[in-house]
């Protein structure tokens, strides 16, 4: 068993390995952090969705642009192969169904792909409609799927004006599905206003959340 000085060392390793989007060496980590006894969903938030973290905020100061960011996804999912079939779902992890899709009228997506992550490291079994979704559609997923959760996001403050009228059609088809929003124009306040059962800031917050709403909804 590694010392706890030499765990962080590792983790601050995996996590250079997703800014520096080194998808051979990040796997490598990752397989190292279970051969030394490193709790495998610490790997994913600490190692792998920090790195991801650190990639958002270089995007945003305009220092990385999209296909760093693909780049850097595909190191970060290279390494969560590893480690998400030794993550086991516990009681901080509801496992159920989640619906996710970014509303219509907006293809920024490098957040709810970070979402999606973490979420598939929690044992959600998951429905990605992807971008640019139109309102149906989600209403359509939600009458095949059953499911527990749906997840809109919405990056520009256009789109989440569609917000309001995807929730009421939500509602309408299950009174009692937990709806949660996300994005970055969104705040708590906007999220209760528009009728949302929950707001997440980011994809730690986002699993824990969508946990709330299962338990709730149970």
């Amino acid at each position: 068993m590694a010392s706890e000085d030499e765990k962080q060392t590792l983790l601050n390793q995996i996590h250079d390995a997703v800014v520096e989007y080194d998808e051979e060496k990040s796997p490598e980590l990752c397989q190292k952090a279970l051969a030394v006894g490193l709790d495998p969903y610490s790997a994913i938030m600490d190692g792998l969705a920090a790195g991801m973290d650190t990639v958002g905020d270089l995007y945003e100061k305009k220092e990385y642009f999209v296909p760093e960011l693909l780049l850097c996804s595909d190191a970060m999912y290279a390494g969560l192969e590893v480690l998400r079939p030794h993550v086991k779902a516990d009681e901080h992890q509801a496992a159920g169904k989640i619906i996710m899709g970014v509303v219509e009228g907006d293809i920024h997506d490098i957040g709810k792909t970070l979402v999606k992550t973490m979420f598939e490291a929690a044992g959600w079994e998951i429905f990605d409609l992807g971008k640019d979704v139109k309102l149906e559609r989600f209403v359509e997923e939600l009458r095949r799927t059953g499911a527990d959760v749906v997840a809109l996001s919405a990056l520009m403050t256009t789109s989440m004006m569609a917000m309001p009228k995807v929730i009421q059609m939500l509602r309408d088809e299950k009174a009692d599905v937990g709806i949660l929003v996300g994005g970055a124009p969104l705040t708590a306040d906007i999220a209760r206003q528009y009728g949302a059962d929950g707001y997440a800031e980011d994809a730690v917050s986002a699993v824990a959340a969508a946990g709330r709403l299962v338990q709730k909804v149970a």
